[in-house]
């Protein structure tokens, strides 16, 4: 894959990025071994439970949308990390000790969700954002793909960590061991040369600035588009540890092992859709309407597949597809917004990403619960379905869209550009 590792050239990304794979690899543990704590100790099965953990945990995205973005913009987003990742440490800590002890409650799972929730809202537009002040412009593309392989290798093989430590010495020092990775994140962070990172512009430090991020999205419609597209895939599609975890329980009636296998599953097609996304010098929206239709297809096929390998080897596909809608979404905002708007944009973008998730996940943990989880699994079909729709009508409206017959083949052309958006190509398109 030439190409495709071409940020490791650079010293401050390939200290950031070792660091980073092993906090991600502990954050993936952590989020097993919190879904089968919740799951199976703290409840009889009950999926609604999972969601209220998942609503608690991703809703400070949106909650706290206009200061996180803000303040990934006009802080020192070095410094901020620092902060944002001792903050994230500490929880884990507190939680594994109260697992460990047996004093650990529902009530209290729902109180450290929140809290990370809080911290991960400041912590994620920054940790999005510092990319471009390590790499600079011209890598940017492949260095969010690679962060993006990073964190789904980690899917790959914390699950699978994650299951066989809850089976040998209990689901508390799965949460422990999370609590010791962040130290390798903030290794990493004192050993950057900090004279090397790339300056950046500041917006000015205006109440103004808290809203100019969603006057700018609504005056693309390129980017409204794509942040509806990716409001109902990440609202009601991305809820892994709901239909992973009810699939694998109360249809195939896996152990913890075999949980966290299938969700190592997904992240072997995850991987492989990160680094197909670093290949790729910028993305097209074409890509994006593409990759969305695939997930709903690929979950579709998923909930009616009869045995556990079967649904194995699906989750792969719906691994690929995810990955390269979100990693491509990532990059298509970032490259396609002013550097001084980029915190705001990418705080938007997770929060839509993530923020949805208290919206979706208690709708889909009730589906699962009452309907069975193969109903929950065709409420995420739906969603990345009506998300492909919504591409494909933009490209009618705002890029003049035509699909005819010609020689017995179809052809698509359509023009590269919106007129409201920033240039990132400007051909005219004929596949």
């Amino acid at each position: 894959m030439k190409g495709t590792f071409r940020s490791l050239h650079n010293y401050n990304y390939r200290v950031w990025a070792s660091g980073a794979i092993v906090s991600n690899i502990g954050t993936w543990m952590q989020r097993i071994a919190q879904d089968w704590l919740v799951l199976t100790q703290l409840t009889h099965k009950n999926a609604a439970a999972v969601g209220v953990v998942m609503a608690l945990q991703f809703g400070p995205q949106l909650g706290l949308l206009p200061i996180t973005g803000f303040t990934a913009d006009h802080l020192d987003r070095r410094k901020l990390l620092f902060a944002t990742q001792a903050a994230l440490g500490t929880l884990a800590l507190g939680l594994g000790i109260l697992t460990v002890t047996g004093l650990v409650r529902l009530w209290e799972v729902y109180v450290f969700a929140l809290l990370l929730g809080c911290v991960t809202a400041f912590d994620a537009p920054a940790r999005q954002t510092f990319v471009s002040d390590i790499v600079g412009e011209e890598d940017l593309s492949n260095a969010v793909a690679l962060n993006s392989t990073s964190f789904n290798a980690a899917r790959m093989i914390g699950p699978a960590i994650a299951g066989l430590l809850i089976a040998a010495i209990g689901t508390g020092w799965v949460f422990v061991f999370n609590a010791v990775s962040f130290g390798a994140v903030l290794c990493s962070l004192t050993f950057l040369r900090v004279n090397e990172l790339h300056p950046r512009h500041h917006a000015e430090r205006t109440r103004a600035g808290l809203v100019d991020g969603f006057r700018y999205v609504l005056g693309r419609p390129d980017l409204r588009t794509l942040l509806l597209m990716l409001f109902f895939i990440g609202t009601f599609g991305l809820n892994f540890p709901i239909f992973i975890s009810t699939m694998a329980v109360t249809v195939f009636h896996a152990g913890a092992s075999r949980y966290g296998f299938l969700t190592s599953t997904m992240a072997i097609g995850s991987v492989t859709g990160a680094l197909l996304a670093a290949r790729r010098a910028q993305p097209y929206f074409t890509l994006l309407i593409a990759s969305a239709a695939m997930f709903g297809f690929a979950l579709m096929v998923a909930s009616v597949l009869p045995t556990y390998w079967l649904f194995g080897v699906a989750l792969i596909v719906i691994g690929v597809s995810a990955q390269t809608f979100t990693t491509s979404t990532n990059s298509f905002m970032q490259l396609s917004t002013e550097p001084k708007m980029r915190g705001r944009i990418v705080a938007i973008f997770l929060a839509i990403a993530m923020g949805g998730t208290p919206i979706g996940a208690p709708i889909v943990g009730w589906v699962a619960d009452t309907f069975g989880p193969r109903w929950a699994l065709g409420v995420g079909a739906a969603a990345g379905l009506i998300a492909a729709a919504l591409g494909v009508r933009y490209l009618a409206k705002y890029r003049n869209l035509h699909v005819r017959i010609e020689n017995r083949r179809l052809r698509i052309d359509m023009d590269d550009i919106d007129p409201g958006a920033n240039s990132m190509a400007s051909s005219r398109h004929t596949a």
